[in-house]
């Protein structure tokens, strides 16, 4: 969807399932009403359908709303299915996402190169 998060402060996905036929109007409201956060910040919000092969995504810009849409061709979004929330992601969670993986995942620690001579 987006390949980096410059400028964006913080990503927010609305758990469960959501309406995919809302507009801008329906899912700004939702973020302010449902989940109280300011629509007009600088924050990403996801969306996810029923299926959940495809998302959507609004982005406030400054000067109006930016409405991202995503569809996947194969497989489904390993979405958090808990309706009644929603779940600020990290920067590695949002990559993990949109690569289809769970926002879940174990992180390997890193393993120091050593060089012996």
């Amino acid at each position: 969807m987006l390949a980096e998060l410059g400028g964006i402060l913080k990503v927010y996905v609305a758990c469960g399932h959501t309406d995919m036929r809302k507009s801008i109007d329906g899912l700004s409201a939702m973020v302010s009403q449902n989940f109280k956060l300011d629509p007009f910040g600088k924050s990403l919000f996801l969306f996810c359908g029923r299926r959940r092969d495809r998302i959507k995504g609004l982005l406030w810009e400054g000067d109006g709303f930016l409405l991202l849409y995503k569809r996947l061709e194969g497989g489904r979004f390993n979405w958090p299915r808990d309706e009644t929330q929603v779940m600020e992601l990290t920067p590695q969670q949002y990559r993990w996402l949109m690569e289809g993986l769970s926002i879940h995942q174990k992180i390997i620690p890193k393993i120091e190169n050593k060089v012996i001579i």
